[in-house]
Order: structure tokens, then C-alpha cells, then sequence
């Protein structure tokens, strides 16, 4: 069983309660600031072609867009998550809004690939802090359980919602007001939140000592070589699972991930205490979020090649067909609220993804000559009702029986179990559907869409595989009801 919280508490519990118009401004402050840091994972896919076209980007160049965020935002998110309990939630949040807001504002304004691809690595690692620090937030605000309920889905949501919607704004900002917009869009939504934050987010300090009790031997190593696992499984897209380029950054990934468990175990202060990675809950729950990033990282990326490669949608009406997803997933978690005191955690985990794994299947049929009204939109609609049905819960989950003061370790946890869980399905399902689709090719040379949807179809199933993983998992969590002890 997970232990109970310490009486003896030197974190943000500190800080005096706040009232209800400030807890209910808190809530907004915390879901609208995770939802502009998961919106940006997705954001610039669509607008891509329109940067490579302007600032003259080579394929990798182009690639590199979307995967500078990517390392600095998994890579730093156990970092990020221990700033918050070390530093205190407050001064984490406004640090990662600041860096993340300049990072959006210097991208916008880039006139070279090199400077974007610099803006969007800063942008990452400001997330890296700011999204543990949001779910830190949400922990230490609302402590009665109903009430961390209720705040949990709307986080969940919006949460969901973020990704999902990602292409819709993109598309629609790239072809209404040109490319720097999906970058610039942030600037305005993250001054607007420094100045509610400053106003309503409760100052308090963190455990005593602060930064000089930060693991710097253990923070380096798990940051190293979470990056390095992170790069090598990104490598793999270019260069392929035989090469070099990727299993030397795997291996290098191993040593120094082996490595930072050795020093976790010897120093004073550890980033990570190995007793919290021994909680089964906590344990099994983090490799359900895992494999629930792994499905839907990839679903987003093979649905939308999908439209715009195989069925000749544009980036604006590709973007609009998530749109029936992401009010899919936002009603999801809805439900997900309203019965998680009834039900447990459990069983909406186990039966939400058990729906993803029937939808993902389903999805797996995709035609050449197909539609999205006749292809994509039921099986679409109810892989993403049954995602949005499991995240909260498995959130929750991840989070619960977790002492104040480490608040912020768990919500990195968490969050890095996502992206990696992300990164990884992503990479491998996408050289399953590239290497299908060119054996394909080289039986059926003469129609490409059938290819490419044969290709989008594998890594569909295999994202079935990983939704049926994750409620396989789900049933090995304890039966207990949100809010026990």
C-alpha cells in the first residue's frame, strides 16, 4: 500500500489556503497552462511545410521542429517535477511560464532554421517545468477527495483536449494567418497567465535547503539519459533500428539511466527515492500511462498522414477531422469524473482503454479509396471516448497515496511516462507503417493510397496492442475507490 502523507511536511503545504474564488482561479490557471504545453507537442505538424518552404529547412531540419521539443520536454520533465517540491510550485510555474512564453515569442520571430530549432528546444525545456508544476498545483490545492476529483477530470480534459486539438488550431492559424502564428499564439496566453498566477497562485517556499539540496550527480544522469533514450528512439524514424545512430544513444541511454539508480541509492537527497518506484500502485500505474501515451501519440500521427497522404485532405481539413476526437475525449473524461467516486479508478482505466483497443482495431481497416465519414470517424470517435474515459483515472492513480512534499516527483513522473511512453510508440509504430507501406510499394507499385493505408493500418493494430496492454495493466492495479488511503 502506498504510505500515507508525513506530518512533517516541508513543501508547498506551507502555504496558507486559499479561498474558493481563488481555488476555482488556481483550477484555471493550472488546466490553461497544461493545455498550451500539450498543445505545442502538436501544434506546428501541419504548419511544417510552410517553415521548411521559408526558411529553406533540409528534411531533418524539418523533423528537427518537432523533435527539439520533444528532448527538451522528456528529457527535463523528472528535473522539472523535483524543481516544484524543492523550489516551491509558484516560483517553479512562473520560471517554466517565463522561459516558455520567450522561447514561443523568439520562435515566432526566427529567420533561420537553426534559431527556431533553438526557440523550440528552450520551449520544451520550459514545459518540462511547467507541466509537473501544474499537476503539483491541482495535488496541493485541492486535498478534500471529491473535490480533487472534480479537478483532476477538468485537468485530465483539458489535458486530452490539448493534444488532440493541436492540428485543428495549427491548420486553421497556418492557412488563416501564416506559420510564426502556432508559435506567436502562445505569447498572449502566457503573459495573461503570469499575471493571474502572480495574483492568485499562493507564494510558498519550498523544502528547506531549497536548491542546494538538489541531486545534481542523479539530475544529470536521468536527464542524460532520458535524452539520449529519447534521441536514439527519435533517430530511429531517419536511420532506421539496424543503425548505429540509434542503438549507440539507446546504449549510451542504459548506462547512464543504470548509472543514476546507482547514485539514487547512495546520496543524501535523491532526485527519485528508489522506495517510491518500489509502490506497486504507483509502479504499474506509470507503465499504463506509458502505453497509453504509446496508442495515442501515434494514432494523431498516422490518422493525419493518413487524410492528407492517402485520402488528398489539406492540412485546414485534416485538422478539422480531429474535431469529432477531441470533443470525444473532453466528454470521456467527463464521465470519467462523474463516476470515478462510485467506481473506482479501476474500472473506468480498464473499461475506457478496453474501447481504445476495439476503436484502434477498428481504425486498422483504413482503405486507399476509403473516407473519413466512412473510415475514420466511428471507430475514431470511440478509441478517443475510451482514452478519455482511462486518463484521468490513470493520473489519479499515479498521483495518489503521495505526501505533499513530493508532489512534484510524482507529477514528473507521471508526465515523463506519457511523453516517453509517446516518443517510443511513436517511433516504432511509425517505421512499422513506413516499412510496410514500402513493401507494399514494391509488390503494388501503381496504387499508392493502398499502400500507405496498409502501412497506417499496422501501426493502427499495433496502437491496439499497446490500449490492450494498458487495460491488461489496469487490472492489476488495487480495486479501491478514488480517495482511499
Amino acid at each position: 500500500m502506498d504510505t500515507a502523507p508525513s506530518p512533517q511536511r516541508t513543501g508547498d503545504d506551507r502555504a496558507p489556503a486559499p479561498g474558493p474564488r481563488s481555488t476555482a482561479a488556481i483550477l484555471v490557471i493550472a488546466c490553461a497552462a497544461q493545455f498550451m504545453v500539450i498543445l505545442d507537442v502538436s501544434i506546428v505538424n501541419v504548419a511544417l511545410p510552410a517553415m521548411r518552404s521559408e526558411l529553406h529547412l533540409s528534411g531533418a531540419g524539418q523533423q528537427w521542429i518537432v523533435n527539439a521539443y520533444t528532448l527538451g520536454f522528456a528529457g527535463l520533465l523528472l528535473l522539472g517535477g523535483r524543481a516544484a517540491d524543492l523550489v516551491g510550485t509558484k516560483r517553479a510555474f512562473l520560471t517554466g511560464l517565463t522561459a516558455f512564453t520567450l522561447a514561443s515569442l523568439v520562435g515566432g520571430f526566427a529567420t533561420s532554421g537553426g534559431l527556431l530549432i533553438a526557440a523550440r528546444a528552450v520551449q520544451g525545456v520550459g514545459g518540462a517545468v511547467l507541466a509537473p508544476a501544474t499537476l503539483t498545483l491541482i495535488m496541493t490545492t485541492f486535498t478534500e477527495p471529491a473535490a480533487r476529483t472534480r479537478a483532476m477530470g477538468a485537468w485530465s480534459a483539458v489535458m486530452a483536449a490539448g493534444g488532440a486539438t493541436g492540428a485543428v488550431i495549427g491548420g486553421v492559424l497556418t492557412e488563416y494567418a501564416g506559420w510564426r502564428w502556432v508559435l506567436f499564439v502562445n505569447v498572449p496566453i502566457g503573459a495573461a497567465l503570469l499575471v493571474a498566477a502572480l495574483a492568485y497562485v499562493p507564494a510558498a517556499t519550498g523544502a528547506r535547503g531549497g536548491l542546494r539540496r538538489m541531486d545534481l550527480p542523479g539530475a544529470i544522469t536521468v536527464t542524460a539519459g532520458l535524452t539520449s533514450l529519447v534521441y536514439g528512439i527519435i533517430a530511429s524514424e531517419t536511420h532506421g533500428w539496424g543503425s548505429l545512430a540509434v542503438w549507440g544513444p539507446i546504449a549510451a541511454a542504459v548506462v547512464l539511466l543504470a548509472g543514476f539508480v546507482a547514485v539514487e541509492s547512495r546520496v543524501a537527497h535523491p532526485l527519485v527515492p528508489l522506495a517510491i518506484l518500489r509502490r506497486r500502485t504507483l509502479a504499474t500505474a506509470n507503465l499504463v500511462v506509458i502505453a497509453i501515451g504509446a496508442a495515442m501519440f501515434s494514432m494523431w500521427f498516422l490518422l493525419s498522414l493518413y487524410m492528407q497522404q492517402a485520402l488528398g485532405y489539406s492540412a485546414l481539413e485534416a485538422g478539422l477531422c480531429f474535431l469529432p476526437g477531441s470533443l470525444s475525449i473532453i466528454a470521456g473524461a467527463r464521465i470519467a469524473t462523474r463516476l470515478i467516486g462510485r467506481t473506482g479508478a479501476r474500472p473506468l482505466l480498464v473499461t475506457g482503454m478496453a474501447l481504445s483497443t476495439v476503436g484502434f482495431a477498428w481504425l486498422s481497416q483504413i482503405r486507399g479509396d476509403g473516407s473519413f465519414a466512412g473510415d475514420v470517424v466511428a471507430p475514431f470517435v470511440l478509441a478517443t471516448l475510451g482514452t478519455g474515459l482511462a486518463t484521468m483515472p490513470a493520473t489519479m492513480t499515479a498521483t495518489s497515496g503521495t505526501a505533499a512534499h513530493e508532489a512534484g516527483l510524482a507529477s514528473g513522473l507521471v508526465n515523463t511516462s506519457r511523453q516517453v511512453g509517446g516518443a517510443l510508440g511513436l517511433a516504432v509504430l511509425g517505421t512499422v507503417a513506413s516499412h510496410t507501406t514500402a513493401t507494399q510499394l514494391a509488390a503494388h507499385t501503381h496504387d499508392v493510397p493502398a499502400a500507405l493505408a496498409a502501412g497506417y493500418g499496422r501501426g493502427l493494430l499495433l496502437a491496439a496492442v499497446c490500449a490492450a496492454l494498458a487495460a491488461l495493466g489496469g487490472l492489476a492495479l488495487p480495486g479501491r475507490r478514488a480517495g482511499e488511503s
